[in-house]
């Protein structure tokens, strides 16, 4: 029979390896970080008037990306492939609420600045307190939920959106709106804004559930790049062949209500960017794969790109090894940089500048290589590592922590 400390070691040990750093998953954050970057700076319409290379591939599929890392991410923080129990939950809960909590509040700093963005940090820190109750699932149940919530919870927030009373707007939360309208701003987090909590919770689920499996095994790697590119298939030929079949017809009938009039309803449809969710003026919305439309469809295909991009990194991984590792420093301080990008946008490089995306990506090289070599954690990533790491102290223990 072991003893106790042998015990303690093992799960140490244990733990040790289901958190350690994986450059893959780094990786894909770099390519969410990149992704917004490129919708961010680059023309949403390209010089021959059809939707530019860089909407068509990175708009909705980026953020979906960050989101669904988000989720891989909290699992890995909170013991990998061993959900959390007892003791061990209430420390993960304790330093994920923390992490939340500075989330929330940079997003709403960032929200104060004139950047024109639709800043994603403060939905990002309210989806990781909807993780809290999960964190004790499996992968199996955490996917499985997280699939279900991608057909379920779009429907659910039609019918909210017919009910609700405050404005039904994609405003950025920020200090000033939290403070004299909390009202509104809660709608907006879970269900009227750009990252709807309420739909957007099922990148957070597949996620946490995609960090519970054993991401270091490349047949693990496989399996999610070709599962995702599948999805992601199905969901978008689903769609079309829906719109093409005559739903493009219903919906041109139905049309957009006068939260989203701006849309144009033709056979460019599937590439418009939405404001996070659908028209309430009609049911067969919810057939569309439209950017940041939060339909079904939609979401069913940003999962799948999401999971395809994390299992292509993780299998280059294993194929390029440490000539990952620039593109990982970047993805290790997506939380700093993300930031720096919004407020670089609303002083020193505007979208305006010659070569936007070039530049924001090349500081974002500059400053992330070396830091990540020299000095480590990047300066919010350690923020919110320090408060999760004294809060999970003051519910009893500390416990080494990682950055989501």
């Amino acid at each position: 029979m072991s003893s106790p400390a042998a015990d303690t070691r093992r799960r140490e040990r244990s733990t040790i390896l289901a958190t350690r750093r994986l450059l893959g998953v780094d990786a894909a954050r770099a390519v969410a970080l990149i992704g917004m970057m490129a919708t961010h700076l680059e023309s949403r319409v390209g010089p021959d008037g059809s939707t530019s290379t860089a909407h068509l591939l990175a708009a909705g599929r980026a953020s979906a990306l960050f989101a669904l890392l988000a989720g891989v991410g909290i699992a890995l923080a909170s013991g990998g492939t061993r959900p959390p129990r007892g003791r061990s939950w209430l420390q993960a809960a304790a330093a994920t609420s923390a992490r939340a909590g500075v989330i929330f509040a940079v997003g709403l700093v960032l929200g104060s600045f004139e950047s024109g963005l639709a800043i994603i940090l403060c939905y990002y820190g309210v989806l990781f307190l909807v993780a809290l109750p999960f964190l004790r699932l499996s992968a199996g149940w955490l996917i499985g939920l997280g699939l279900v919530a991608a057909v379920v919870m779009p429907v659910i927030s039609q019918a909210l959106r017919h009910t609700v009373t405050v404005p039904l707007d994609s405003a950025v939360p920020d200090i000033v709106t939290v403070v004299t309208d909390p009202a509104d701003t809660v709608v907006n987090l879970l269900l009227t804004g750009y990252y709807p909590v309420v739909t957007w919770t099922a990148y957070l689920l597949v996620g946490m559930g995609v960090g519970r499996l054993p991401l270091g095994r490349i047949g693990v790697a496989a399996g999610i790049a070709v599962t995702g590119t599948l999805l992601a298939i199905a969901a978008w030929v689903s769609s079309s062949c829906w719109l093409a079949g005559g739903g493009l017809e219903v919906l041109k009938a139905a049309g957009t209500g006068d939260t989203l009039a701006w849309v144009p309803v033709d056979e460019n449809l599937l590439h418009v960017g939405f404001a996070g969710k659908t028209p309430t003026s009609s049911w067969a919305w919810l057939g569309i794969a439209s950017p940041h439309s939060g339909a079904p469809p939609d979401l069913l295909h940003t999962l799948g790109t999401s999971l395809a991009v994390l299992g292509l990194m993780l299998m280059l991984e294993h194929v390029i090894g440490r000539f990952l590792w620039p593109a990982a420093a970047i993805g290790s301080m997506t939380f700093t940089l993300y930031s720096l990008h919004v407020v670089l946008i609303s002083t020193l490089l505007p979208r305006t500048i010659d070569h936007a995306l070039l530049v924001h990506v090349t500081v974002a090289a500059l400053i992330a290589v070396p830091w990540r070599r020299y000095v480590g954690r990047g300066p919010l990533e350690a923020a919110a590592a320090a408060a999760a790491r004294g809060a999970a102290q003051a519910v009893g223990g500390g416990g080494r922590t990682i950055d989501p």
